[in-house]
């Protein structure tokens, strides 16, 4: 059924594996020369003075875990909701013969409720962050 995808598919599967081998050895060296250069400048006596754990100051909040988890929810709420799309539109969703064409109106349905739902999470997570750090600044 999809045979006409899999050449394309192992050819650049290939071509990543091979760059991606090339690129690690070239970032090794590049770390090795990098190395060199500073232990070439490297003095003793100022790392022990200035070697210390780092330290999180206080304030800065990442909301990476935020996106995330609204993202999640968004893609959760998208499946459910074009579940009972499907499930209110498309006659005998719920059996094994449905037909073509409600495979194809199913898809559409799951996919753009997907979309459409994770964006909304997406966005509900950019506005509590914009009020979060409103509110920050305020302060």
């Amino acid at each position: 059924m999809m045979d006409f995808i899999t050449i394309p598919l192992v050819v650049g599967m290939i071509t990543l594996g091979i760059y991606k081998l090339f690129e690690l050895f070239v970032k090794k060296k590049e770390r090795l020369t990098i190395i060199e250069k500073l232990g070439d400048k490297l003095d003793i006596s100022v790392m022990q003075t200035k070697l210390s754990l780092p330290v999180r100051i206080e304030g800065q909040f990442n909301f990476g875990t935020l996106k995330v988890a609204c993202l999640l929810l968004g893609v959760g709420l998208g499946l459910l909701v074009g579940y009972f799309i499907c499930l209110n539109t498309i006659p005998g969703f719920n059996f094994e013969s449905i037909g073509n064409q409600g495979y194809q109106a199913s898809g559409v349905i799951y996919g753009a409720s997907v979309l459409l739902f994770g964006g909304l999470g997406l966005l509900v997570a950019f506005i509590v962050e914009l009020k979060f750090l409103k509110k920050k600044k305020e302060e």
